[in-house]
């Protein structure tokens, strides 16, 4: 895409006020946006010279049978590389499904956040050389896991898990640290669900998501008239969070004078609205999520160091995916598990071959890309299981690493970790142990090629009691 001109989205979408926001909000980051009012008029302009310039469509997603989807099938088969998102009032993950089979990259839910609207436009541009397997969801199926049904055997994930669940049974601030897509919110709402104040929602507040100018308004609320634009009361995340509990996310982009009124806060438990004469108190239970450099924001002078230990109460950091490349397997059975749990969707399984690919990739995005991954995968499948064919970028990443053989391990990860003996079932329990053996035995006959005398060496037994195994556990010798 060439980068000496504006990038350019075409709103599909026929209400003029929803449609000047959108294009305020592309205009402030540098796009140009086109309209049109009709499907008919969409296809007519991208047909059109202008529309040989446009990067990205938006369509306002009505339903299934409202003939959006035709419109993005028409869309994707015209212009098979343009990104298409869909921006939707609807919250049932089966529109999201029927959307992204006819051929979306994305879909959003109303209202949309400038930000969010923005990142998945970026997003979806800056990927444009991949097909749309490795490209992130705007918008995720959420689900609160309690710590048993949470899966990880790693042990630095184990030790994470341990001090969120010893934790959970106290009120004092828990700060996770962590890349972006370990699963700090699923740790946080883990941390909720068992907690005393589990019958009160968790609440949520992403700092990297929202403005800076309305992050304080967010938090602590706002009385009318006290600032312009301010029409009306608003209640912050805090207030609404009194008895509960309340998860801010990347907490490092909370402006100073943000961070010095939330040290405030947690020092005297008052929180005060802007514009409100006087404070009051609230009883609020802080989980914060840090994306694993906030120590080093307070050295730089960038965070508050005392507000950085009032967070800090009970802290714990959740291991990338790359440093736990034996949790892809069982990981990747359970999310497969609950994205057939949505509308829409089916069950699926998963290939040994598939496994292995998934394996040795490094998921730069840890367990969110993952799930998107496997989420696009899925809708897309014809049959019964995932193999490695159904993740073509990512295999083609793996080749190229191994091909340039440069020993760069942090790209892509061998079978050090052995390829895919799952330890966990899909909802989160341990496998029987007679299953797990099962698959020992298959992996070593696939790894020394049948050589039973091997197979029975390496794995310190006999091959009378080899054979006796293969017998009880059904396993063909030439499994």
């Amino acid at each position: 895409m060439p980068t000496d001109r504006p990038k350019t989205l075409l709103l599909v979408d026929d209400e003029p006020a929803q449609g000047r926001l959108i294009a305020a909000i592309a205009t402030r980051t540098g796009w140009k946006s086109l309209r049109a009012e009709s499907g008919k008029d969409a296809m007519l302009l991208l047909d059109s010279p202008d529309g040989k310039t446009v990067d990205a469509v938006l369509i306002d997603y009505w339903a299934p049978s409202s003939g959006d989807v035709d419109l993005i099938r028409q869309v994707a088969e015209l212009r098979p590389e343009l990104p298409i998102l869909v921006i939707t009032a609807q919250s049932k993950v089966s529109i999201a499904v029927e959307a992204m089979r006819a051929g979306a990259t994305d879909f959003l839910a109303k209202p949309i956040a400038p930000e969010r609207l923005v990142a998945a436009l970026d997003a979806a541009t800056e990927g444009q050389t991949h097909r749309g397997e490795l490209r992130p969801l705007s918008e995720k199926v959420s689900q609160t896991l309690p710590f048993d049904e949470i899966v990880g055997s790693a042990p630095e994930f184990r030790a994470a898990l341990a001090i969120a669940a010893k934790a959970a049974r106290s009120r004092v601030p828990v700060l996770i640290d962590g890349e972006p897509g370990v699963g700090k919110e699923v740790f946080a709402r883990a941390i909720h669900a068992a907690s005393p104040r589990s019958k009160r929602p968790l609440y949520t507040l992403n700092c990297g998501a929202t403005a800076a100018n309305l992050i304080e308004s967010e938090l602590f609320g706002h009385e009318k008239g006290a600032f312009a634009g301010a029409f009306e009361k608003h209640v912050g995340k805090l207030a609404e969070a009194d008895g509960a509990t309340l998860f801010i996310d990347e907490i490092a982009a909370l402006p100073p004078d943000v961070q010095a009124k939330l040290a405030r806060t947690l020092e005297t438990g008052i929180i005060r609205p802007i514009g409100a004469a006087r404070g009051f108190e609230v009883d609020v239970r802080l989980i914060s999520g840090a994306n694993s450099d906030l120590l080093e924001q307070v050295g730089a002078g960038n965070f508050r160091e005392d507000l950085y230990y009032r967070l800090n109460i009970v802290g714990l950091t959740i291991p990338p995916l790359r440093k736990r490349s034996g949790d892809v397997p069982p990981l990747a059975r359970h999310l497969l598990a609950r994205i057939a749990g949505q509308p829409g969707m089916r069950a699926l399984g998963i290939t040994d071959d598939a496994l292995a690919i998934l394996m040795r990739y490094d998921w730069p995005g840890n367990v969110r890309q993952l799930q998107d991954t496997l989420f696009r995968a899925a809708i897309e499948c014809q049959g019964a299981a995932l193999t490695s064919a159904d993740f073509p970028e990512i295999a083609e990443l793996v080749r190229q690493s191994e091909t340039q053989g440069n020993g760069n391990t942090s790209s892509v990860h061998a079978f050090a970790d052995g390829p895919g003996v799952a330890l966990y079932e899909p909802d989160g329990n341990l496998r029987p142990l007679s299953d797990i053996e099962a698959d020992v035995i298959r992996l070593a006959i696939g790894h020394y090629r049948g050589r039973m005398t091997e197979v029975a060496r390496r794995l310190g037994i006999g091959r009378s009691t080899l054979y006796r195994k293969l017998s009880e556990l059904g396993i063909d010798s030439a499994a």
